[in-house]
């Protein structure tokens, strides 16, 4: 079965931290746990037109939860820090929240 790049990249990640890394060109996406660092950034290249040079990725272990006497997890997910090409045009949905 294909992925798409729609099947790869699930969302931007909003916070503190990747909104300073805005402004030396890397964003920060949560991704599907079973893609790599090409299909990261094909899949950016495609959904969003830019240049990139370089992709961190690191997997995030789900977190202990409890609801009164129950204690589950959240689930594990995968995150990805991509690095835009130097000059390249930044991803207009991040422009909106800055």
């Amino acid at each position: 079965m294909e992925k798409t790049a729609q099947d790869i990249i699930l969302k931007p990640i909003i916070t503190e931290a990747s909104m300073e890394g805005l402004e030396m060109n890397k964003y920060t996406f949560k991704v599907a746990k079973n893609a790599n660092k090409i299909e990261i950034a094909k899949a950016v290249e495609e959904l969003f037109g830019v240049k990139v040079v370089k992709v961190n990725t690191m997997n995030c272990r789900g977190r202990k939860k409890r609801m009164g006497m129950y204690e589950g997890r959240t689930p594990s997910w995968k995150k990805a820090i991509v690095t835009l090409a130097e000059g390249e045009k930044t991803i207009e949905f991040f422009n909106n929240l800055v």
